[in-house]
């Protein structure tokens, strides 16, 4: 942590007379690092006050254009000088006066006729108080820089581990890389569309490449046949939603349990006809609502060993037709909005160029 350098302390003097303001002015200028702002009118003080800077002030509680009560509330109010310490100079003797100060944000008092001695020992202490009032915000403006350091490193290792689980679960399956990253890429333009924040969309985008990290638990003889699954392959290839919710949950990672969900909930249908649970509706969480339609969308123009990939207008106009039933029409409606941008998509990172998925988006 770097250390301030030490600056002079600026003291605000707010008195209509001008015999007391010099005096307050001389006795300021004693105080080694300490200047005088004078102001013998208040009216100027509160015009030019988004521009004048100073550490400490002392107000005189009877002004000719407000009390110094109503000049306390006007610096509170002002978000440059609210923490500055504020001291009401009165002669008045009134309890009332010095309460309504104090919930007004004063720190102390003066009463006139001002004692020299006692200025200069006020002054002083406030000086030190501000001084480490300053102090105390400097560490925390570090503090908070370390914070966000420490938690952007943590982001990236997050974000890295999925990375790599996303690869090893390709080792495995028969799927291309290109894959989980086209599923990314296309559920974050939807999460974006549906005007959800934008770390929401980010956090969206980095989790749906793992949708399906549970297939490194499904035997090679189910992932890799070419032709049509029995029963009993369809019921262990579903396993994997399962288990790459098991793989995942209950991590302390934000990023890691929203791919858990993932996992879990992007095979359900919004009729409730879907798998592992039958889940329905909003029951299904947001992000499995997307990731659906993300991952069918490219499994269908994709070229896969049991089928030719479909062209992009053909994917388009599947998915609408399973709106309401497989997939959140609200979603539906934003991959819809989204056309142009999830077309781009599907052609920049195809795994082979191939005529059949040249067709324009629907």
């Amino acid at each position: 942590m770097t250390k301030t350098p030490r600056r002079d302390t600026r003291i605000l003097l707010v008195e209509d007379n001008q015999t007391t303001l010099k005096t307050f002015a001389r006795l300021v200028e004693r105080i080694e690092g300490c200047v005088p702002v004078c102001y013998d009118d208040p009216a100027d003080l509160v015009a030019g006050l988004p521009e004048i800077e100073f550490d400490i002030a002392v107000l005189d509680y009877r002004l000719p254009f407000c009390t110094g009560l109503d000049l306390i509330r006007k610096l509170k109010d002002s978000p440059r000088h609210r923490d500055v310490l504020i001291v009401l100079v009165t002669a008045d003797d009134e309890p009332a006066i010095r309460v309504e100060a104090l919930e007004a944000g004063a720190i102390d008092f003066l009463r006139k006729p001002v004692d020299h001695v006692e200025f200069n020992a006020r002054m002083k202490n406030l000086v030190r108080l501000r001084e480490a009032q300053i102090a105390m915000a400097g560490r925390e403006d570090w503090l908070k820089s370390e914070v966000e350091k420490a938690t952007a490193e943590l982001r990236e290792r997050e974000e890295e581990i999925i990375h790599r689980l996303t690869l090893a679960a390709g080792y495995k399956d028969s799927e291309t890389a290109l894959h989980t990253e086209r599923v990314g890429r296309y559920s974050g333009v939807i999460a974006r569309r549906m005007g959800l924040p934008a770390a929401l969309c980010r956090d969206i985008e980095l989790a749906a490449p793992m949708h399906d990290i549970g297939k490194v638990g499904i035997s090679e003889a189910v992932l890799r046949k070419c032709g049509k699954l029995d029963e009993a392959e369809l019921r262990e290839m579903r396993r994997h939603t399962f288990i790459g919710a098991e793989m995942l949950k209950g991590s302390k990672s934000a990023l890691l349990r929203l791919a858990a969900d993932i996992a879990a909930s992007h095979h359900e249908y919004y009729d409730g006809g879907g798998y592992p649970c039958g889940l329905s509706g909003e029951a299904i969480p947001l992000a499995g609502r997307i990731v659906a339609i993300a991952d069918t969308f490219d499994a269908l123009t994709t070229e896969r060993p049991y089928k030719p990939a479909w062209r992009i207008s053909e994917a388009f106009a599947y998915i609408r037709s399973r709106s309401g039933l497989q997939f959140d029409p609200a979603c539906v409606e934003a991959f819809f909005q989204a056309s142009p941008e999830i077309a781009a998509i599907c052609r920049k990172f195809r795994d082979v160029p191939s005529p059949a998925a040249e067709t324009t988006a629907a």
